[in-house]
């Protein structure tokens, strides 16, 4: 079933995008949706499942900075920090900027967590896809915006 889910949810977020938007490379597993533009992923949007997939604890979705070096990860967690009052008003109080949840790691995120019943539910695919479009909508423009 979770990899059902992230199909849905991967099927379902162009419909949320822009035309502009919605060239973009994706990469489904049965615990997640990555979400990139251009060659490398290692700066990619997502939706994940926390903890075991039989039981989530939550679905993470949001933006991620997975470089290898911490601070390339911090520099475009910074950028995009300095702009916050911009995503803030389309993103709003859920989006949370911060380290990478779960593990010690020199990636960054910003994203929110939802928790709850019914995660893997068709609906709730669908309000991630979404979701995950304002991300995209939201921070894709800063992402690549000269600094």
């Amino acid at each position: 079933m979770p990899r059902d889910h992230f199909e849905l949810i991967g099927d379902a977020v162009a419909n949320f995008l822009p035309s502009t938007l919605r060239s973009f490379t994706t990469n489904i597993s049965s615990r997640n949706l990555k979400l990139w533009y251009g060659e490398d992923d290692a700066e990619h949007y997502e939706v994940q499942i926390l903890g075991p997939t039989s039981r989530p604890r939550g679905l993470e979705i949001g933006f991620h900075a997975e470089h290898r070096e911490p601070s390339k990860n911090d520099e475009i967690l910074g950028r995009l920090s300095k702009r916050e009052k911009t995503w803030r008003r389309a993103l709003g109080p859920d989006a949370e900027a911060g380290k990478f949840l779960g593990s010690q790691s020199p990636w960054r995120r910003l994203s929110e967590v939802w928790k709850g019943a019914g995660l893997l539910s068709e609906e709730a695919g669908i309000e991630a896809a979404e979701r995950l479009a304002q991300y995209v909508r939201s921070l894709e423009p800063l992402r690549v915006a000269k600094k």
